[in-house]
């Protein structure tokens, strides 16, 4: 996946809002909550991720992929994709959806209906 196709894959998910930021990452978020950041790495395309503990435990260790710098030092659950063979671009994507859902999910319930994410 390359930083366009993020783009676009990350603008399609609901209530999304977008700012270059932090070294010009491409930063993604939901209610003002960042969910998935593209960039931040050298080398190949990167890209940063809120994932559940059990998918912390299942892929920090993977090739290609690692706790992400300064998030996952904080005891934050995120993991960065920043090299190969790390994911499938669907599985990235799967994984950013899921990011998306995670961090919404931490709205207050008035801001999830504000948005549109809460089915009254």
């Amino acid at each position: 996946m390359n930083y366009k196709q993020f783009n676009a894959f990350c603008k399609a998910l609901p209530a999304t809002t977008y700012v270059m930021q932090w070294g010009d990452s491409h930063v993604w978020k939901v209610g003002g909550k960042v969910f998935a950041i593209g960039g931040w790495a050298d080398g190949e395309p990167s890209f940063t991720f809120k994932v559940s503990d059990f998918s912390y435990d299942v892929l920090e260790d993977q090739p290609g992929l690692r706790p992400a710098p300064y998030l996952a030092s904080r005891g934050l659950k995120w993991i960065q994709h920043y090299a190969k063979p790390g994911l499938s671009d669907d599985g990235l994507k799967s994984y950013i959806k899921q990011s998306h859902f995670i961090v919404s999910q931490g709205l207050s319930k008035k801001k999830q209906r504000e948005l549109g994410l809460l089915v009254p």
